[in-house]
């Protein structure tokens, strides 16, 4: 049997998808509350860097992985039109608060329950694939940004955005908070001190920028760049699939 991480514990890889269902069905409800205490709402400011630099245009294609509470699918909804923005995510629960998210504001978006791993989509499908926060759980990244290349039309563009390495001159004060004050948020809001205990460990399992940015060359990806946000703290990749 084949190992992998679970935050820092190492599990199954059989098991790994069915422990981040749980985390991810945990928190569905308070998802966006939580968002907004740990990062101060920096999150909003990194996603909105994310949209204006995905550039949707009318009538685009786009494909959003991991979904979530839909607030990249959502702001490329409104670009590109709802029709066009497929959302997905492995865990019902946080693709239902997303889909009905967009349901109340008359985005009426097509969604499907599915693993990034295996994308229930053809080759050459999409103008534009993003995955926020969610690389990072995904068993095997090296096969899921493979298929988010895959279902790419040729010149279309893949968008990462990730927890990363954080500057070396904040790394004391970012683990302090991560492993210290973090758990505490979400047991005192969510109610669940572990969920948050491996959203801190599965940050520093996570490939750093250098790292992720070979894996997407070596999934078939051209032009890879990076922007570092909060020094590091997060990090948007970006890469064209070869016309």
């Amino acid at each position: 049997m084949s190992e992998t991480h679970f935050g820092f514990k190492k599990v199954d890889e059989s098991e790994k998808a069915a422990k981040v269902r749980d985390v991810f069905m945990s928190v569905a409800s308070n998802y966006d509350i939580m968002n907004d205490l740990m990062s101060g709402g920096l999150h909003r400011v990194w996603k909105k860097f994310t949209v204006d630099l995905a550039n949707v245009q009318r009538g685009e294609k786009v494909l959003d992985v991991a979904s979530g509470t839909a607030d990249l699918a959502k702001a490329f909804a409104k670009q590109a039109g709802p029709a066009n923005v497929w959302q997905t995510d492995i865990n019902e629960a946080m693709l239902r608060v997303g889909r009905d998210r967009l349901a109340n504001e008359g985005l009426a978006t097509p969604n499907a329950l599915a693993d990034a791993e295996k994308l229930p989509f053809a080759s050459d499908s999409f103008d534009l694939v993003s995955v926020a926060f969610g690389l990072r759980n995904m068993t095997h990244k090296d096969v899921a940004l493979a298929e988010m290349t895959r279902v790419l039309k040729p010149g279309g563009r893949l968008l990462v955005l990730e927890f990363s390495k954080v500057h070396k001159s904040l790394e004391k004060a970012y683990d302090a908070y991560s492993f210290g004050l973090l758990p505490k948020i979400g047991k005192l809001v969510a109610k669940d001190e572990a969920s948050y205990q491996y959203l801190a460990e599965s940050i520093r399992m996570h490939p750093d920028q250098e790292t992720l940015k070979t894996m997407m060359q070596t999934a078939g990806l051209s032009n890879v760049e990076y922007w570092n946000l909060a020094a590091g703290v997060v990090a948007l990749h970006r890469g064209h699939k070869p016309a």
